[in-house]
């Protein structure tokens, strides 16, 4: 029997209440519009981006991993992966990928996968090597609005990858559990995802992970419209929206604290009602893109919704 994206999809909306069974391979995939066929569990793996990282963690398969690239911060405690070797903490080079000899290399953006990266993808089939994008990532062909149940079916599939379909669809329930237990914001609150940017901000739009988040809090996103995942905004813009909270994405290059002081300081953004009132959630940059950090994020940034006074 091979495994299809809609059969996981299915799989991980219900639970996955069936038994989880063994992997049939050859195992067929379509990956951003790019063919795959997988002949047995992968072995030695490649991870880039945290995201990537983290879920192969997740899953218990560090001992598949041979390396880490461009990490977005420092990996969660408890999830391991300590001894694994980081090749690059940029985007890594092709001739750095295949250097470990892998037979899988698992890329958080579509980007990851150029000339001038890991390698284009018919050329690292070419070589034997499987390639794969995590969906929510894709580029080559645009993914739908993003939702948990998108975030729940890749888990799922990665799990059939590599035969790991029982812990996939145990990290599936327990994800499943912790979003089920927060509750919207019902104060009918406005809000701007400020990801990035100084003279003008990078923020969350309609469609990916920034959106999925705002949503799940009861937070109407004031870039709602805009059908992409991120945008180049102005400030301008976000003072006449007036958001009531701000979320800071906090990231090494460009922290929370940075932001917060570039707002109060910007003659424009000073005198919002949100800047005036501290009224932030930080998420840190590892959770602002779509993976298994998400739900924990929202739990947390609803503890922290739920702290500020209007």
């Amino acid at each position: 029997m091979r495994h299809s994206l809609s059969l996981l999809a299915a799989a991980a909306a219900g639970f996955l209440a069936v038994p989880a069974s063994a992997t049939d391979y050859p195992l067929s995939l379509d990956n951003c519009g790019f063919p795959l066929t997988i002949e047995a569990a992968p072995q030695r793996v490649v991870a880039i981006k945290s995201t990537a990282a983290e879920l192969l963690l997740s899953l218990g398969l560090g001992d598949k991993v041979v390396g880490f690239a461009f990490l977005d911060g420092p990996l969660p405690e408890g999830l391991g992966g300590s001894d694994i070797p980081v090749l690059s903490e940029k985007l890594p080079s092709q001739e750095v990928v295949l250097e470990t000899e892998p037979d899988f290399v698992y890329g958080g953006w579509e980007s990851n996968f150029a000339a001038d990266g890991a390698g284009e993808r018919p050329m690292l089939a070419e070589l034997g090597v499987t390639s794969y994008v995590a969906p929510a990532a894709c580029r080559s062909v645009k993914p739908a609005k993003l939702s948990f149940d998108h975030l729940f079916a890749e888990i799922a599939e990665m799990g059939a990858i590599f035969d790991v379909e029982d812990r996939a669809g145990a990290l599936v329930a327990e994800q499943q559990a912790a979003l089920a237990g927060v509750t919207g914001d019902t104060r009918g609150l406005s809000a701007v995802w400020y990801s990035s940017g100084t003279k003008a901000p990078y923020v969350g739009a309609g469609s990916n992970a920034p959106a999925m988040m705002l949503e799940a809090l009861g937070l109407t996103n004031i870039f709602a419209g805009v059908d992409e995942g991120w945008t180049a905004a102005s400030w301008e813009a976000v003072v006449d929206a007036n958001p009531d909270v701000i979320v800071l994405v906090d990231a090494a290059w460009n922290s929370a604290e940075a932001k917060k002081k570039l707002l109060a300081e910007n003659p424009i953004t000073s005198k919002l009602d949100a800047v005036i009132n501290q009224r932030y959630l930080v998420v840190p940059f590892p959770a602002s893109e779509a993976g298994i950090r998400n739900v924990p994020a929202v739990v947390d940034m609803a503890g922290q919704l739920a702290g500020l006074r209007f």
